[in-house]
């Protein structure tokens, strides 16, 4: 796929971002995952003056840049990896912004994109990185991984209550031979777990989504970021971040209010309970329906 066709993309709870980040007012906003830039391009519709655009993925920042070529002059888009924001802003001389959104998880582009290996509904490299310029591979870390620490992760990353079944699967078949695609590892997975009746999701749907936040490190550093983030803003100035698993969740509403309690980076909390996706969106589009919003907005 080329960088002068981008993929069907439709940004997640859009209308709920542009509500809560409010860029009306003008100034700088950091779109802390640009994906393939739809976010970015609904900001500066809405007012935004400038935009800076980061992700780690280069396929997705150059589809980023066709759906932002009208507003070219606006928009600064980054290799970089959100957790990297302070350099990012230092190497342009900015201390604060007008407003941050993170969009975090797995772009529809990854999942669909043939040889990402996101997906176990195609048999393709088991490679999961988001960043494929530098690395372990998914395949890596299975082959390297003993079983102790695979069960660990696929429980503590998936909620998997049969990761130990699952790493002691995988142990035995790669003595056999390498488990280096998708399709390997999602049988492996699917043998080694008990069959009960009807199953609501597929048996290696938990144990790669696991993986995928252990080759990316999704979780590492996000509690950090968050606060990074929020100190970068100027005072009523808005930070919306969007998640899509629970673990994820979880920290950005532990953090959010730890934050609302410093002195030194006191925020609003702005989303008592996380918003979801309208019904209206999730007949268009199935995939927000694990989105959950939440929204602070720094104070004086």
């Amino acid at each position: 796929m080329t960088a002068d066709r981008a993929p069907e993309h439709r940004p997640v709870m859009t209308a709920e971002v542009i509500r809560h980040l409010q860029p009306g007012r003008g100034g700088t906003s950091v779109d802390c995952t640009a994906g393939l830039g739809g976010h970015s391009l609904a900001t500066l519709e809405a007012g935004a003056t400038h935009v800076i655009g980061m992700d780690r993925d280069l396929d997705a920042l150059a589809h980023a840049r066709t759906t932002l070529a009208p507003w070219a002059a606006q928009v600064d888009l980054v290799h970089a990896d959100y957790r990297a924001i302070s350099s990012v802003l230092e190497s342009r001389q900015l201390t604060h912004v007008d407003g941050a959104l993170a969009d975090l998880g797995v772009s529809s582009m990854q999942f669909d994109e043939p040889g990402r290996g996101f997906s176990f509904q195609r048999d393709e490299p088991l490679d999961m990185r988001m960043d494929r310029s530098g690395g372990d591979t998914a395949a890596d870390l299975v082959a390297r991984a003993d079983e102790r620490e695979l069960a660990d992760t696929i429980y503590a990353f998936g909620e998997e209550r049969f990761s130990r079944r699952i790493a002691r699967a995988i142990v035995e078949a790669r003595r056999a031979t390498p488990i280096d695609t998708t399709a390997k590892l999602a049988a492996i997975v699917r043998r080694a777990i008990p069959v009960r009746g009807y199953q609501r999701i597929d048996p290696a749907t938990r144990t790669f989504q696991a993986l995928r936040i252990w080759v990316n490190r999704e979780l590492d550093g996000l509690d950090a970021f968050i606060a990074a983030m929020a100190g970068h803003l100027r005072v009523g100035a808005r930070f919306v971040v969007i998640t899509f698993h629970s673990l994820e969740d979880r920290i950005v509403k532990h953090t959010f209010r730890a934050l609302e309690k410093r002195a030194d980076t006191a925020i609003k909390v702005l989303t008592k309970k996380p918003l979801v996706a309208a019904d209206s969106e999730l007949a268009a589009n199935p995939r927000a329906r694990s989105a959950k919003l939440r929204a602070a907005e720094r104070l004086a």
